[in-house]
């Protein structure tokens, strides 16, 4: 059954006054300004994953938004509450915003109702990015566990959009169970146009599943690593940040060369309901991304 939003003509608000510059950090930083966007595709992944495509309704609004990776945005259902979501797309598709949204309670459960003409409001982009741009000239390694590949996926585009700044990029993906992987119609694009390398490995295989098996680690006996030319960013589960900053650390990578996404910890995106608070840090201002010297010395980070 479809569930519509109630119509709210978002563009006769005071704040929609004129279009933001998002290359300020005050502006990037706006909480209460809403864009209205309409859904204009909601593709199912597995049995609790969505990707939505959301396109800003106003034209000049939509050419204006800007991202990087790495960045969140509020979507917001109006009268039912909103959730912190990565942006899961390109950067330079000023079209529609891809994000990656996985059913786990109200808000999201409602949003997996919703079918593409309904409308929702985006708030952001907010938070810090993967240092992009400080990686030219070297090895990238992404390595995502689970939902971890959908932030995953700006940084890929990127460097994709601008692979003659890196050298080798090598992608590791780990999944519970060949179900729960995600964006596998990409892989072989991934492969052969981007030019980069990618191993996928799950805990728990099926009868069809003829890859690697066990845990995300396993897979750097297959992938050499140069500690003093490598950047690698990580993004899943917190528990796995741990082993796999650990096995990179004891191979000579720098801490300050690992960066991990805190995305778990985001809640109202502005610092005010102190759900993400670590210590002195506040996730939603001061990450979501972090590199991992700073994580590893925050108590309960992760």
């Amino acid at each position: 059954m479809s569930l519509k939003i109630p119509h709210h003509d978002i563009n006769l608000e005071p704040t929609m006054a004129k279009a933001p510059d998002f290359n300020r950090k005050s502006e990037r930083m706006q909480t209460e300004r809403s864009f209205k966007s309409e859904i204009i595709a909601a593709i199912p992944l597995t049995a609790q994953e969505k990707l939505f495509h959301l396109r800003i309704c106003d034209q000049a609004e939509r050419e204006n938004f800007s991202f990087l990776p790495g960045q969140f945005v509020m979507l917001e259902l109006p009268g039912c509450g909103e959730i912190a979501i990565s942006i899961s797309g390109s950067s330079s598709n000023h079209e529609f915003l891809e994000l990656c949204v996985r059913e786990v309670g109200t808000v999201t459960g409602l949003l997996h109702r919703l079918e593409a003409g309904a409308f929702v409001g985006i708030r952001g982009p907010f938070g810090t990015h993967f240092p992009m741009r400080k990686m030219k000239g070297h090895n990238i390694l992404l390595i995502a566990g689970g939902l971890g590949i959908a932030p995953l996926r700006s940084p890929i585009y990127w460097a994709n959009e601008h692979r003659t700044d890196y050298e080798d990029i090598t992608i590791l993906y780990g999944a519970r169970d060949p179900g729960q992987i995600l964006f596998d119609y990409q892989f072989d694009e991934w492969r052969k146009i981007y030019d980069l390398k990618l191993l996928t490995i799950v805990e728990h295989p099926d009868e069809d599943w003829n890859g690697h098996v066990g845990m995300i680690t396993d897979l750097f006996d297959d992938v050499p690593v140069d500690p003093d030319n490598t950047f690698a960013i990580v993004c899943g589960p917190p528990v796995m940040f741990k082993f796999v900053c650990s096995y990179l650390s004891d191979l000579g990578l720098p801490r300050q060369r690992m960066f991990v996404s805190l995305e778990r910890r985001m809640h109202c995106g502005m610092g005010k309901c102190c759900r993400c608070n670590v210590g002195s840090t506040f996730t939603c201002l001061d990450g979501p991304v972090f590199d991992y010297w700073t994580v590893m010395n925050l108590q309960e980070a992760i």
